[in-house]
Order: C-alpha cells, then sequence, then structure tokens
C-alpha cells in the first residue's frame, strides 16, 4: 500500500500571499478598532503649548524617539520661544539645544528655515492646510497631518513607523504599501473620527506590542476573532 504525504504549506513564505492578501474593511476596521480599545485614553506624547512648539517638536521626532525630544525641547523652547525668534538665531546657535537628537544639524537647518518661512508668508502663524504646512522647510506629509489633527482638530491620518508596521502585520494593507497607501487604506475603513485616535493607540501598540522584531501580537486573540 502506498501513502500520500500531505505538506502544510506555510503561507508566510510565499510572497504572493503575503503581498496581495489584505482584510475586508469590516475586518480591517474590527482590528484597528480592537488597538484602539486597548489604549482608550491614548494622548499625544511629545510636549508643546502651542501650535508652532506642535511643529518644531513633531519635525524634531524623525528617527527620534519622543522621550529623547521632550528632553531638548524645554530648553530649546526657552531659547527661542516664537517663530520671530526661531527665525532670527543663527543655525549654530540652535544646535547646541538639540545636540542629542539623530540629525540635528539638518535639524537645527529645517527649524530656522521653517520659523522663517512662517514669519514670511503667515505672520508667524501656523497654517491649517496640508499644502501651506508641507510647503514649510522639513515638514512632510506626516508632520502636517499630526499638525492637523492634534493642533487643530482637522480630521487627518497620521502613518509613522509604528502604524505602517502595524498595518502591513495585521494584513490591513499588502507588504509593501507606501505611507500614502496606508493612510488612504485606513481613511477608508475608519470614520474620520477615529482617525486620530488610531493614530495615538497604534503608536503605543508599536512600542508595547507589534516589536519590528518579536511582536507579540497574539496575546491578544481578540485582534484575530471575526464573526
Amino acid at each position: 500500500m502506498r501513502f500520500m504525504t500531505i505538506q502544510i504549506l506555510d503561507k508566510s513564505k510565499f510572497s504572493c500571499y503575503n503581498e496581495f492578501m489584505v482584510l475586508s474593511k469590516k475586518r480591517a476596521r474590527k482590528v484597528i478598532e480592537e488597538i484602539i480599545a486597548l489604549y482608550p485614553d491614548a494622548k499625544p506624547s511629545l510636549d508643546f503649548r502651542n501650535h508652532f512648539e506642535l511643529v518644531c517638536a513633531v519635525l524634531l521626532s524623525a528617527q527620534t524617539t519622543d522621550a529623547a525630544v521632550n528632553k531638548a525641547t524645554p530648553g530649546l523652547f526657552a531659547a527661542f520661544p516664537t517663530p520671530q525668534a526661531m527665525a532670527a538665531a543663527e543655525v549654530k546657535d540652535i544646535e547646541p539645544y538639540i545636540s542629542r537628537l539623530g540629525l540635528y544639524r539638518n535639524k537645527a537647518k529645517f527649524l530656522k528655515d521653517c520659523a522663517q518661512q512662517l514669519m514670511e508668508r503667515h505672520n508667524g502663524i501656523v497654517p491649517q492646510t496640508r499644502e501651506e504646512l508641507e510647503a514649510l522647510a522639513g515638514v512632510g506629509r506626516k508632520t502636517a497631518n499630526v499638525v492637523l489633527s492634534v493642533g487643530f482638530g482637522i480630521p487627518a491620518f497620521a502613518v509613522d513607523t509604528h502604524v505602517g508596521r502595524i498595518c502591513k502585520h495585521h494584513d490591513i494593507v499588502k507588504k509593501s504599501a507606501t505611507p500614502l497607501e496606508t493612510e488612504k487604506r485606513v481613511m477608508e475603513v475608519l470614520p474620520p473620527e477615529l482617525w486620530l485616535p488610531a493614530h495615538q493607540a497604534m503608536i503605543y501598540f508599536g512600542r508595547e506590542v507589534c516589536h519590528p522584531k518579536n511582536p507579540e501580537c497574539e496575546k491578544f486573540p481578540q485582534l484575530y476573532e471575526f464573526d
């Protein structure tokens, strides 16, 4: 008698499976809502007192932890409390306040240039449109979306490394999705009032659970339970 050997395939080894297998909108929304439920009181972890400080803090947070930024900004904002003061400063005078942050030389120049542009184009007032924000030095789409949503309460969804990683790991988007594709997908899945709670909850979930290596998401079976 001949026996047939049946091999169970590991789907994760097949790029075609990983690339195109994404959850339905209903299931994707459930995953994100479960993450929001884990962090119902999630708040922005960057310290700021006004829109200008928020722009500066988010700009400084690129490739740097929020905790490190929060250590640097009190001294920075004490020395340069307004766009006018920052614009008048020399780059070399800004650098010492942020020298412990990654890419601090580039960021010091961005801070000065951004402040100058705020003064020249907007009378020192942070604008409330994505187009105007992204036209500022050092401000990309993610930073603009954070300023819009956190600073002005305007619905927007910011995609950082945590958000992108979580969405790919949980098949909310395909593995090759760009930040813009991820942003659009989440905005399609969730109503606008959940965009900011989702962003903030995902940041904490990414830090504490869905790590780049050895993610611990399976500790939360509700993320994998669907009707």
